[in-house]
């Protein structure tokens, strides 16, 4: 199993409001919808407003080989967000020195488990890798080319929700070209 299927870690469980309820082994939390543990989400542009996406390893057991967002991974139990996203960046993609825009946060449930995300993007054009125990590829997609594979099994359903309805927006691209031309944004 991949480093990231750590069943053992435990995991925050938080309210609607992502207060800190208690914890539980991250096997409880993917077991049992009706518990909420929250998660960051890193959705990496580069200077061609390019979305960094992740194939997921075949060793997941939630979604494997899907492709996703660029980092994804859960806050572990007494770890703050912006702790948690850094982590996961450098775990996953090698992406260490990094500027996270915070987007917005919004409850997903799937068949198994159930999230407070926490959704956040940057701008890098760094080289990353595209093969490690985290992952099986990474590339690069034009959003025109996430938006013509929509609906086609290739992507996870909640990178094709978020992307529907967060990312692939006038607010988040405007939020992107501000911070890229580095002037002053109204968020």
């Amino acid at each position: 199993m991949a480093k990231a299927d750590n069943e053992e870690e435990i995991l925050p469980i938080v309210d609607d409001n992502g207060t800190v309820i208690g914890k539980a082994p991250r096997y409880v939390c993917h077991s049992n919808k009706n518990i909420l543990h929250p998660v960051v989400h890193l959705h990496v542009f580069n200077n061609n407003q390019d979305l960094l996406l992740q194939k997921r390893s075949l060793a997941k057991r939630i979604q494997p080989g899907k492709w996703d967002t660029a980092v994804g991974g859960h806050i572990a139990y007494g770890e703050d967000t912006l702790t948690a996203l850094k982590r996961e960046a450098s775990e996953e993609i090698g992406l260490k020195d990094f500027t996270p825009i915070e987007i917005t946060h919004y409850k997903w449930q799937s068949a198994v488990e159930s999230e407070i995300i926490n959704v956040f993007a940057t701008i890098s054009n760094s080289s990353l890798p595209t093969k490690n125990d985290e992952i099986d590829d990474a590339r690069f997609w034009s959003l025109a080319e996430i938006r013509e594979n929509i609906g086609k099994g290739i992507f996870t359903p909640n990178f094709e929700k978020e992307f529907a309805n967060i990312i692939d927006t006038e607010a988040v691209a405007s939020i992107i070209k501000c911070r890229e031309q580095r002037v002053v944004c109204k968020d």
